[in-house]
């Protein structure tokens, strides 16, 4: 960034002081508002698109003439900042270089981070410089904490809502656990593994003696398959007490057998070699035999695994790999499920058909996927194993195995690994007396649904998102031991958990500014009552202030628009509508939700653990605001994924610097009106209405084009038409000032330095244009159409010639021709209109002319823009005298002679290839 452009900026964030305070008054009001940050580290250019595309909405609508309000806070509950706090304090080299080094944290600061609050009140700092270097346009009167005394009072009130109408109640679930932290985890806690799902095995026992081998499986009903067990050879097991019997499973299962409520003790080892052959029995396989496999890993389930050859493609291959070595040919896959387009066994096959040459195939696992699906979509077990659908079968063979064959339910994640903020692995534990949402409420989940059939989603696609998130939420564990936050009001030895104390803050926003003046004492569960459902009680405290914020409430709820990431579909965007639905009367219920895409770096994910980062202040710095705003609005509509590259963006300084200048240039032009200004003018009304409908529809990237690359084009034209000329002094003042108001939302710097030299006050301000459909000139726009297509079709012509040419003469199309046209673009039948033209008597008297012609306007029509040609066809454009009108610039233009003639007065043989709207061109 240049000094120039940085005084620039800074010139224009100090008119920016405090204007952005949304006041409630008679305007209509808009509110929008986005997920707040957890502020445990320095903002990079993925959270900028986040926070900046909603600034674009917000500009946008404060210049339609509504109250706007886009409002900020800083989320710091839960334990991931006091995990970090633990990773700096004992030295941890990957935090320090992370915040040393990345975010660029002054030593003397650093040192501080060992207290988490620290670390949460530096970066809450830094994030409000850097939105405001942005530019972003923040009411940040309405700040706050998650953990200010204040909120905590918010929330204990939202939480007696949610326990009073039955959502929250105790008991044993598997959780996520960081045994180093003590504390179930969120997402929001994890550096790794924030998608993984916890799974629930059953656990089939073989009996080794006194003693049971158990393996894992999410298919209890393919036991009847089992031709043999797997057993790592390289690694030795553990034999251990749980719950009072032997078991034999790898280390790394005792440990997460211990956390998922059994009692367990370890009472010895045995090497996974002494296992090799030994038999293992159950009563619904019978004996089979253990056999070595380095493909299994102790740290995934028991450690053990049941192979199931017929069904599973893994299995088959690692036995067929040792069956090609003469080893266990005796051992036969066992078929047990029909499939709808498979044979008796459906990995067997699969594998086959795939030519799968061994275990590493990465073809394999895709492989694996489709047979299972088709097993559970389609399958059916054959009638000696029950006879009913593999859906059904699943379910009642492991209640069967765990009544009586001493079955038992392991917890394991479907994806690995899954690791803290604090640097610890995290486990599945089963905790008791813990506090849950219960999301599995079918209640709940219908009101959640009604309240989603009324919202408006972008893009619309979400929807089904929404809807399969609704239907699978389960109970969710909302409260913690550790960490920041406030406590279960009825329970305090319990901390709610991040997410769930993020749910309904959109509300508190509204009363933000003006709660903070009221000593939290006072803030009872009826005060809150008061403030947002309306109900009196008696001895209200600061009945003036909260009459206020009664006001601001209900001025501002419901919000209009959230803003977030695809990513939260599964957790907060969906949770905050069950917890909404509860506590809020309808009229209150949120209106709609804009989902963003990811961001990328360079085509890989942005990631800052990983360090793959580009910091928002450094491209700021790098490149100025308005840059960085213009690229990441260029880079796709919100919901679609974007990737910065630093290669990219320089081309985006100069297109505004190409902007700038060509401001400046056209408040300095002082020349008469012609009647390409006419077309100019008219030009703008089409681009105001695109931008304006664009922005309405969140299509911030369709308004970028629209009003930045759409209008240049123009002007580009507008010139080449003046030639030497100087545009037309009104034309372009009015030009100036419709094109700053359209780019002021996107690069609002520049364009509110351009706007002290146009007109009065902030254009942050200014009233957005409006189309003016008295200044639409569909003559003029329709003849600039016909020229620059038609010097388009000149050039292509003078590209391909050897010798450079004397004169063009351009022949127009006859009537006859634009009634062949009209009626092409008029007729209900596309597919039979040639014929029914030819029947027009004075057409079909033209003969083989004729039939020519229709030939070559149907595919004419088929070529152009239907707009276009709907245009063309109402106004039918009289192109000798928009040719002739012309001539001089065409002349000048391409440097030729020009001569402009009617097709039936013309007798070279090219001028009866002359169409509407496209003329022959006849080069000599």
């Amino acid at each position: 960034m240049t000094e120039e452009t940085q005084a620039l900026e800074a010139s224009v964030r100090k008119k920016w002081e405090g204007v952005f305070i949304a006041t409630p008054s008679d305007k209509e009001k808009f509110y929008l508002n986005v997920a707040y940050p957890y502020p445990s580290g320095a903002m990079h250019v993925g959270h900028g698109r986040t926070y900046i595309v909603p600034d674009v909405i917000a500009r946008f609508w404060r210049m339609r003439g509504r109250e706007v309000l886009y409002p900020m806070a800083f989320h710091v509950t839960g334990a991931p900042v006091i995990g970090i706090s633990k990773r700096i304090a004992r030295k941890d080299e990957s935090a320090i270089k992370l915040y040393r080094d990345l975010y660029k944290v002054p030593q003397d600061v650093l040192d501080t981070f060992t207290d988490p609050l620290n670390i949460v009140n530096h970066f809450s700092n830094e994030y409000e410089r850097v939105m405001t270097s942005a530019g972003l346009s923040i009411d940040w009167s309405r700040r706050f904490t998650t953990v200010e005394p204040t909120y905590s009072k918010f929330i204990e009130w939202q939480w007696q809502h949610l326990r009073a109408a039955g959502h929250v109640n105790k008991g044993a679930h598997p959780v996520r656990y960081c045994p180093q932290c003590e504390n179930p985890v969120g997402d929001h806690d994890l550096l790794e593994g924030d998608k993984a799902e916890i799974q629930k095995f059953t656990l089939i026992m073989f009996s080794y003696g006194d003693a049971f081998v158990p393996c894992a499986t999410l298919r209890p009903e393919t036991i009847y398959g089992v031709t043999n067990l797997w057993v790592n050879p390289g690694i030795t097991y553990v034999r251990c007490q749980v719950d009072g019997k032997e078991w034999i499973l790898s280390r790394e299962a005792m440990e997460k057998i211990g956390l998922q409520d059994h009692d367990v003790k370890e009472i010895g080892t045995i090497p996974g070699t002494e296992l090799v052959d030994k038999k293992v029995s159950h009563p619904f396989c019978g004996e089979v035999t253990i056999l070595p496999a380095v493909f299994v890993d102790p740290d995934m389930a028991t450690g053990l695994v049941m192979s199931v050859p017929a069904h599973a493609p893994y299995d088959y291959i690692a036995l067929r790999d040792l069956q090609q070595k003469g080893k266990y040919t005796d051992i036969k896959p066992v078929g047990l499920i029909k499939v709808e387009g498979y044979g008796e066994f459906p990995a067997v096959e699969a594998v086959e058909k795939a030519d799968i040459i061994n275990q590493d195939d990465p073809n394999l696992e895709e492989l694996t996927q489709t047979v299972y699906s088709a097993e559970h979509a389609t399958g059916k077990m054959y009638e000696q194993y029950g006879g009913k659908p593999v859906k059904i079968a699943r379910e009642e063979v492991a209640e069967v195995l765990n009544e009586k064959h001493h079955s038992g339910i392991m917890y394991e994640f479907d994806t690995r690994p899954v690791v803290c903020r604090c640097g610890a692995r995290v486990f599945v534990k089963v905790l008791h007396d813990q506090w849950f949402l219960e999301y599995s409420d079918p209640a709940w989940k219908q009101q959640v649904k009604d309240q989603l059939e009324n919202m408006e989603l972008v893009p619309a696609e979400v929807r089904t998102e929404f809807y399969r998130t609704v239907d699978w939420l389960k109970d969710w564990a909302c409260s913690r031991r550790i960490g920041l936050g406030t406590r279960m009001p009825w329970d305090p030895e319990w901390l709610i958990e991040p997410l769930s104390d993020s749910t309904i803050y959109m509300a508190y926003y509204t009363i933000a500014s003006r709660i903070k003046h009221i000593d939290p004492a006072l803030l009872t569960p009826e005060v809150f009552d008061y403030i947002f459902l309306g109900k009196e009680t008696e001895n209200l405290p600061e009945r003036e202030r909260l009459d206020g914020m009664r006001k601001e409430f209900q001025y501002w709820y419901p919000y209009n628009f959230r803003f977030s990431a695809k990513d939260l579909i599964s957790n907060h965007l969906t949770f905050q509508l069950f917890h909404h639905c509860t506590i809020f009367p309808k009229e209150y219920l949120p209106h709609g939700m804009v989902v963003f895409g990811m961001g990328l770096l360079n085509g890989a994910k942005m990631s800052s653990s990983k360090g793959n980062v580009y910091l928002l202040e450094d491209a700021i710095n790098d490149f100025g605001a308005d840059t960085v705003r213009m690229f990441l609005i260029g880079s796709g509509e919100p919901w679609q994924d974007f990737d910065w590259r630093n290669d990219l963006v320089s081309s985006t300084r100069k297109q505004i610097e190409r902007f700038v200048a060509t401001i400046k240039e056209s408040l300095a032009s002082d020349g008469p009106e012609t009647d390409i200004d006419q077309w100019l003018i008219s030009r703008m009304q089409n681009h105001i209405g695109m931008v304006t409908k664009a922005m309405e529809n969140f299509q911030t990237r369709q308004a970028l084009q629209e009003s930045f690359f759409g209008i240049e084009s123009d002007i580009k034209w507008y010139r080449r038409r003046l030639g030497q000329e100087t545009g037309g002094r009104e034309t372009m003042k009015y030009l100036s000032s419709v094109w700053v108001r359209l780019l002021a939302p996107i690069i609002p710097f520049t364009c509110e330095d351009l706007w002290k030299d146009i007109s009065d006050g902030l254009v942050s301000f200014a009233s957005w244009p409006e189309q003016d459909s008295s200044r639409i000139n569909q003559s003029a726009e329709i003849a600039e159409e016909l020229l620059v297509r038609t010097i388009e079709d000149i050039e292509s012509i003078l590209r391909i010639l050897k010798t450079p040419p004397r004169k063009i003469t351009i022949s127009v199309a006859p009537s006859w021709k634009w009634d062949i046209l009209t009626l092409i673009a008029e007729a209900t039948d596309k597919k039979n209109v040639i014929r029914d033209v030819m029947q027009k008597e004075d057409i079909k008297a033209r003969g083989k002319e004729a039939a020519d012609a229709v030939k070559q306007c149907t595919n004419l029509f088929h070529k152009l823009p239907s707009d276009l040609v709907e245009r063309i066809v109402q106004s039918k454009p009289d192109e000798f005298s928009i040719f002739t009108n012309a001539s001089v610039f065409l002349s000048k233009d391409t440097n030729l002679e020009i001569e402009v003639i009617r097709s039936d007065e013309c007798r070279h043989m090219k001028a009866g290839s002359a169409l509407p709207f496209k003329p022959a061109i006849i080069i000599e």
